[in-house]
């Protein structure tokens, strides 16, 4: 973020969008890492929650260098959480399940600040540019965040929800995945590439947001 300060025109216009995208940010992180840990320690396996990670504190979630890079680059990401499969009934069932709880919890949220900023124009009538931007931020933040993660890359949940779901195959692509994932992500995100799988599917999402609040509005 820090890279783009000289395109806005002036440094308080700035600091308000900085602040605005950390706030988004950390709401949009802790919530994912808190549904990774609540659905696993409900199947079984309390790993997560043994280690603090089941809270909705955003201290808990943040890494160090995550939180650098997104300051100075927008792009960044939490502590992973950490499962035992030992702990799990049907680990195969039960890792799609957890994996999916982040995006999923991401996705719902992006709804509810969308459904949030619709009530606050249509309904009550506000106006207000700031808050307007907080829940549109946020509402954003959290279908990128459903979006990116659901991709089938290392180290993203996508990566878990395609292996548990075609076992046979992930034995054929883990050895690159887990080799590459990580630079595959880094290439498609600085080049802008990841851009034309989030912008489309968001504004499918976004579409469906929007028939759906109108029919009550």
């Amino acid at each position: 973020m820090l890279t783009q300060i000289f395109n806005y025109p002036s440094i308080k216009d700035f600091l308000v969008d900085f602040l605005i995208s950390i706030l988004a940010f950390l709401i949009s992180l802790t919530f994912h890492e808190y549904a990774h840990a609540a659905v696993a320690n409900a199947l079984g396996d309390p790993t997560a929650k043994n280690l603090g990670r089941m809270t909705l504190d955003p201290v808990k979630h943040i890494d160090p260098i995550g939180m650098i890079s997104l300051i100075i680059f927008g792009w960044g990401w939490a502590r992973p959480v950490l499962i035992d499969s030992r702990m799990l009934k049907n680990p195969r069932r039960d890792d799609l399940l957890i994996a999916a709880a982040g995006p999923f919890t991401n996705l719902v949220l992006s709804f509810i600040f969308y459904v949030a900023d619709m009530l606050l124009v249509y309904k009550a009538g506000l106006t207000d540019p700031t808050l307007q931007a907080v829940l549109i931020s946020i509402s954003a933040t959290n279908m990128g965040q459903a979006i990116f993660n659901i991709l089938p890359i290392f180290p993203l949940d996508g990566y878990h929800v395609f292996t548990s779901i075609f076992p046979k195959l992930s034995f054929k692509i883990s050895p690159f995945m887990l080799r590459y994932g990580t630079y595959v992500l880094m290439a498609l995100s600085f080049s802008g590439a990841l851009d034309y799988v989030i912008m489309p599917v968001s504004g499918f999402f976004y579409d469906l947001f929007s028939k759906f609040v109108m029919l009550f509005l």
